[in-house]
């Protein structure tokens, strides 16, 4: 049972940081229609910026801070500069464009602050806490908390503010919400900009456990993709659904098959999802975006 429990303390962990990088893919889609492949760059650059800060001597809440608040400049950027001005092209370039500009953030990320591990402290003391003959080490406790708060604050501002209700309506008909007065290119940039804070606060609560590195948002991007499509691409319940179910059988597979195997059940996982539900579990059945 201490075992078992072991395992599933894990994969909540890291099945938290997935839901946060699969409600920025959410975000983007419900705005746009599109997939950002550039969401685990996000996550990977909250880390790194938040470690290079934290190695040059700046306080660790503020380092998270900046960090943060950097990544979301960044992809506030992004969508100005890069995806805005290719809004007439097809769906198929805006992806290779935010392919491309997850390339570029890897690149300069790679030159500027090298190809090593980066570690980053936690929160609060390291010391574990036992739980019925399970340890669970508080950076842990930080990120379930933390990707809880998140959620039910979205979910607020979804229900309860006028911007977040224009953002549902941008989802569902983005002609009609352009005909009742929405700036839909504000939703998208919006979207983008809180997306790439939602990838920096997982890549800064993770980072602690795992480290990071130059190259590391590349499969936490993957991976939140699968989360965000398992849960259905434009649910927010999906994603955090999604996210969680995803770690907790990664960490499972691990346990109980082989640690081997572990990264391949995402990927087995969207091959299985496309072929008996392609809508997700919490999916449309069809899009009403024009």
């Amino acid at each position: 049972m201490s075992q078992f429990l072991q395992f599933l303390f894990a994969g909540l962990t890291v099945g938290a940081t997935y839901a946060l990088a699969a409600l920025g893919y959410t975000l983007v889609y419900s705005a746009s229609g599109m997939i950002n492949f550039a969401q685990g760059e996000f996550i990977m650059l909250g880390a790194m910026t938040a470690s290079a800060l934290v190695a040059a001597g700046v306080p660790l809440l503020l380092a998270l801070a900046l960090a943060i608040a950097f990544t979301t400049l960044v992809g506030v950027t992004m969508a100005k500069f890069a995806v805005e001005p290719a809004k007439t092209t097809s769906m198929t370039s805006l992806i290779i464009i935010t392919l491309g500009a997850g390339q570029v953030i890897r690149g300069a990320v790679q030159i500027s602050l090298g190809k090593g591990n980066h570690a980053l402290p936690g929160l609060s003391d390291e010391r574990p806490l036992h739980i019925l003959g399970a340890a669970l080490v508080p950076q842990a406790i930080w990120i379930m908390g933390l990707a809880l708060v998140i959620v039910l604050v979205l979910f607020w501002y979804f229900n309860a503010t006028m911007h977040g209700k224009a953002l549902v309506a941008t989802s569902h008909n983005r002609l009609a919400a352009q005909l009742v007065g929405i700036n839909t290119m504000g939703i998208l940039t919006f979207s983008f900009a809180l997306s790439a804070a939602l990838g920096a606060i997982g890549g800064v609560l993770l980072a602690p456990i795992t480290f990071t590195s130059y190259d590391a948002g590349t499969m936490l991007g993957l991976k939140g993709f699968v989360a965000a499509a398992l849960g259905g691409l434009g649910s927010a319940l999906g994603a955090v659904i999604g996210g969680l179910v995803l770690g907790i059988i990664e960490a499972m597979t691990a346990a109980y098959v082989s640690s081997a195997y572990k990264d391949a059940v995402a990927f087995i996982l969207i091959i299985l999802l496309f072929v008996v539900a392609p809508h997700g579990l919490f999916g449309a059945k069809s899009s009403h975006r024009v």
